[in-house]
């Protein structure tokens, strides 16, 4: 069944149009609320959120829908994603909500559904939501007195907090480190410091001053630079920058070299396969993954099994082939002893357990391998995919072949109008040629 709300990520879209409108959320609390609503029992859905001010109104028409259909809603306020799965299951909720449109900037935003395992949802589930939305929401109206209640979890984050906390060592601590954490103005602004605080650091913030509007601005892992300006600025052992809502991370080391996804599927691959900790005889990374890190998995006698982009395509792989360690180029990374989906201030800690254990700086012990030239472009376009066009993918095969065994890979983003180019090869100058080459083809087929 074809989804037209949903991408790869949930619903997102500009905050106040199509489909990102109270009544788009309305319906689909409504229409969730109907189908993950079995048996007699008090169902209960968790709602949170990052710090956009439409956040408001999307969390007001969703508990409206979903008081409608009789369930319980239990609100978190700001809190990164993944606590909002976290605690879906510890409160055996049946449903969980997270309102967040994750890197994009304030005037985006996005529903992201969670079931009661803090799964994200399958496209088959998504397609039955949308289905149900646009028939039959005049059925299952709850009676006058079954109507669901609305309250507020005061300690959401303190629960997290101490979730997170769980999963660092125990014979370890962060004494002596001086640690830079970005939160972008985003849903970690409370829980990532104080929990790297607690376990001893010296904490340096930036980003932890939302208003609504400046969410991802110039800051979190999507613009490290300001990480690793005040890396530099106080001299810190170790920067961490998060999205908007803290399930991805970028880090860098002391001299602001920075440490993205592969090079932490590296560290920790090297690290939990020599305690016995590596489930699955490798990793999961993505399409995105660079070669080099492929190559060295294998100098360790390791695996790296690609998946599509997309953290619930890498948590599919994962399960598939029972690895507990997976994630992708751009920092979602899963540790599923530990969580269900993505979550930046996990996948940092387990990072600094490494640093801490070895007792060595960061500029020796995370950069893992060199790698190969691979160069990445956006291009936004207006009317219609141009993949779609026959003269564009004919060319694009063409503009592959000049790699001489390289790779292109050129996709629509599941998360707004975008035409992601990634080549990947010996040559950095074909490299980027051909990335240009591409680019400016999506850009006339595209206007």
């Amino acid at each position: 069944m074809k989804r037209n709300l949903f991408g790869t990520d949930g619903i997102r879209g500009l905050a106040n149009n199509f489909p990102m409108t109270p009544e788009i959320a309305l319906k689909v609390g409504m229409a969730a609320g109907r189908i993950f609503t079995h048996g007699d029992h008090r169902h209960r859905v968790v709602i949170g959120k990052d710090t956009r001010l439409s956040g408001y109104m999307i969390e007001s028409a969703l508990v409206s829908g979903f008081t409608a259909v009789g369930m319980d809603v239990f609100l978190f306020g700001p809190l990164p994603t993944p606590a909002v799965a976290m605690l879906t299951r510890s409160l055996r909720a049946d449903l969980g909500v997270m309102i967040s449109a994750s890197h994009n900037p304030y005037h985006d935003n996005g529903i992201k559904l969670f079931d009661r395992d803090g799964q994200k949802l399958s496209d088959e589930r998504e397609s039955e939501i949308e289905s149900l939305m646009e028939n039959g929401l005049a059925d299952g109206l709850a009676a006058p007195g079954k109507i669901g209640r609305a309250r507020r979890v005061d300690d959401a984050q303190a629960r997290y907090i101490e979730f997170a906390k769980r999963t660092f060592p125990k014979h370890l601590r962060l004494e002596g480190m001086r640690i830079v954490v970005d939160c972008a103005n985003g849903a970690a602004y409370k829980v990532a410091p104080s929990a790297l605080w607690e376990l001893g650091a010296d904490v340096f913030t930036i980003g932890v001053e939302p208003d609504g509007l400046n969410i991802n601005q110039d800051v979190g892992s999507t613009a490290p630079q300001a990480m690793i300006a005040k890396v530099k600025e106080t001299r810190a052992d170790f920067g961490i920058a998060l999205d908007g809502d803290a399930d991805r991370v970028v880090m860098c080391d002391e001299r602001g070299r920075i440490i993205d996804g592969d090079q932490i599927l590296a560290l920790i691959a090297r690290s939990w396969a020599k305690t016995g900790e590596l489930k699955g005889g490798g990793v999961v990374g993505t399409v995105m993954s660079n070669v080099a890190l492929e190559r060295y998995l294998q100098s360790l006698g390791l695996n790296l099994v690609r998946a599509s982009v997309g953290d619930r395509y890498v948590i599919e792989k994962m399960r598939e082939g029972a690895f507990n360690v997976g994630g992708e180029q751009s920092g979602h990374i899963i540790f599923s002893d530990f969580i269900t989906t993505g979550d930046g201030l996990i996948a940092a800690l387990q990072v600094l357990a490494v640093l801490a254990e070895e007792q060595r700086p960061a500029s020796e012990a995370v950069h893992m391998f060199e790698p190969a030239p691979q160069v990445l472009e956006n291009v936004r376009f207006t009317n219609g995919s141009p993949l779609s066009n026959p003269k564009v993918a004919s060319a694009i095969k063409l503009c592959e072949q000049k790699l001489h065994g390289g790779r292109l890979l050129v996709r629509k983003s599941g998360t707004e109008p975008v035409i992601r180019i990634m080549a990947e090869g010996e040559n950095e100058k074909l490299v980027r040629d051909v990335v240009k080459e591409v680019a400016q083809l999506i850009r006339e087929a595209g206007a």
